[in-house]
């Protein structure tokens, strides 16, 4: 069988040695084989610019984000969950379908272990896959009347209190309507795909991915009775600073905003999903059960 996809695009972790996991040799080795098991299926390699640079591989064409977004019709992201929300916040708008292929501990959303990627590549390739699409947040920042911030998340909106300062208020407003004033280190409004990221170690729910809403957490609330909550992901959310010194709001915590007082931070349902692509049998059950450590029964 032929390939479904005629140009795919290769993107990988790039970062310094001291920071990744995979020394530069095993990195750039795993992405040659990659590209030539991906090549020999009769697709078009395109690597991502910097990857190429950063792994010294230039026996392929290169382009920048924007380039593959518009020429490739696939992404393989080798990598982790981090390589994969930076790359999936700018292909969405694109709507380029990608697969994950994990390099170290099994991700949620970079699925695929580096070994054996072979075997389960091949059927997806020529078109046999499960499809998975994941809303993002659009988050603005306000001053005044003036726009001075915004960012795409697909995981989650945290907005911190300083390392040394004391707690954060916060005004809330959840579809025009308000909801509290909340003290608290910090507050977390999260995606289904984000509710399984820092949302879930202060003690909010699990979302399906189906599921059309947000969490709304809060880190360290003053009030007991201040618990995570559900909402729509139909409504904005409006979080505005009353207190607090040194506060910011971290978007995936890949991007940064510092916040001043009166700050009003905007939050909608971005306007595009990221596409992901599974094996065929993929569940969101079996990620959790393998992430999570769930017994599984039966012995």
């Amino acid at each position: 069988m032929t390939s479904k996809f005629r140009r795919v695009a290769l993107i990988g972790k790039y970062q310094s040695p001291a920071s990744s996991s995979a020394s530069p040799d095993s990195a750039r080795q795993a992405l040659q084989d990659i590209a030539s098991f991906v090549s020999s299926q009769g697709c078009e390699v395109i690597f991502e610019s910097e990857t190429a640079a950063h792994a010294g591989i230039h026996q392929y064409r290169s382009m920048d984000v924007d380039g593959l977004g518009a020429t490739c019709d696939l992404g393989l992201v080798v990598g982790g969950d981090g390589t994969m929300l930076g790359i999936g916040r700018h292909l969405a708008r694109y709507g380029t379908p990608l697969i994950g292929i994990n390099q170290g501990r099994l991700g949620f959303v970079t699925d695929i272990p580096l070994e054996g990627y072979q075997t389960v590549l091949t059927p997806m390739l020529q078109g046999e896959y499960e499809e998975d699409l994941r809303p993002m947040i659009r988050a603005r920042v306000m001053r005044g009347e003036q726009q001075v911030f915004e960012a795409l998340a697909m995981n989650d909106v945290v907005v911190n209190r300083g390392a040394t300062s004391g707690m954060l208020e916060v005004r809330v407003e959840v579809g025009g309507n308000f909801v509290a004033y909340q003290r608290a280190d910090g507050l977390i409004v999260a995606t289904p795909t984000g509710s399984t990221a820092y949302a879930l170690s202060v003690g909010g729910p699990m979302m399906h991915p189906s599921i059309p809403g947000w969490v709304m957490a809060p880190i360290a609330p003053h009030t007991l009775s201040n618990r995570p909550i559900v909402l729509s992901d139909a409504t904005e959310v409006v979080i505005e600073v009353v207190g607090g010194r040194d506060v910011s709001a971290n978007f995936d915590m890949q991007s940064l905003a510092s916040l001043l007082h009166g700050d009003r931070i905007l939050v909608t349902r971005a306007e595009h999903c990221v596409r992901f692509l599974h094996p065929k049998g993929w569940n969101y059950f079996a990620t959790l059960r393998k992430k999570l450590g769930w017994n599984e029964g039966g012995n």
